[in-house]
């Protein structure tokens, strides 16, 4: 009797299993993801996942925007961005108050800001400044959504 109930439990736990997950790319991007292609089979997503895991190309895919991986367009998740901001905050809020400086040079670089533009950017950070750093106590992920929502 036990042994019915749990084989018929486990008959209807596989047979709806699907549809509670359906839609689900648990393998990311990647090659497995080109290859597969929205098929949402188990044995096919592991067999996916397997695929991104033998040729390490979602690390390419990601920092490229290739692979179906979604490039970052946010300057948050730059990583570049990030850590010159975050060691470089007093010096940064200094250039930008001033509206000009090397290390503004510094992040219109890393923000790949055209020479040209560099002047309007500048001044926009400028008269921006107390929505960029609002307080002491501003942290440079805060500065960056700053910057990203002046801009």
């Amino acid at each position: 009797m036990k042994k019915g109930l749990l084989a018929a439990a486990l008959c209807i736990f596989l047979a709806i299993s699907p549809v509670a997950f359906a839609d689900q790319n648990n393998y990311g991007c990647g090659l497995g993801s080109m290859v597969i292609d929205n098929n949402e089979s188990l044995v096919s997503q592991t067999f996916a996942a397997t695929l991104n895991g033998c040729f390490a190309n979602q690390l390419f895919g990601m920092s490229s925007g290739t692979s179906n991986c979604d490039k970052p367009d946010s300057i948050v998740y730059n990583e570049k961005i990030n850590i010159f901001v975050a060691d470089n905050m007093d010096n940064l809020a200094s250039d930008i108050a001033k509206g000009q400086g090397e290390y503004l040079d510094t992040l219109a670089t890393l923000m790949e800001v055209p020479a040209d533009q560099r002047p309007v950017l500048y001044s926009k950070l400028q008269n921006n400044f107390s929505a960029i750093y609002p307080s002491d106590q501003v942290t440079h992920t805060d500065v960056l959504r700053n910057i990203e929502a002046v801009l």
